[in-house]
């Protein structure tokens, strides 16, 4: 007999949005580790936050790569919510707060010096959270129905 083929979770868009949350993850914690060592004394909150953003994509990354089971899926909204969160909130106080970020932050004014890709890419994960759960949530999902 012959094995059921096994449907592979993360084809095209996933594998592009666990990239670019790499690519986030790598570009986080290179600024924050730069930042911190140079200068934390200047800057203690913004550089705090830049470190908790490199930890929010590195645990989204690999929640995102993972998020075939229910654990990692789970955390994956976790994660993702958590950025959104966090970018909103310190995007709007580095607005109307700039004298607290006059340090640059990954998430200061929305992502600005990442071309606003902190802004867009939780609702790009999100999207693909709502359209790929795991089988097994798919199927406690429908039995509830």
């Amino acid at each position: 007999m012959t094995e059921p083929a096994r449907t592979r979770r993360m084809t095209g868009a996933g594998i592009v949005l666990v990239f670019v949350y790499g690519v986030m993850a790598l570009a986080a914690t290179g600024r924050s580790f730069v930042q911190i060592v140079r200068a934390f004394d200047e800057a203690p909150v913004a550089y705090t936050l830049s470190a908790a953003s490199a930890v929010v994509y590195i645990l989204a990354t690999l929640a995102l790569m993972f998020s075939k089971s229910d654990a990692w899926y789970r955390v994956a909204w976790v994660s993702v919510i958590f950025e959104l969160t966090g970018v909103i909130i310190v995007g709007s106080l580095s607005i109307a707060l700039p004298a607290l970020f006059q340090h640059p932050t990954v998430w200061s004014l929305y992502g600005s010096g990442y071309v606003w890709i902190p802004l867009v890419l939780p609702f790009f994960g999100i999207w693909w959270l709502a359209t790929h759960r795991p089988a097994r949530s798919r199927q406690a999902a429908e039995v509830a129905r």
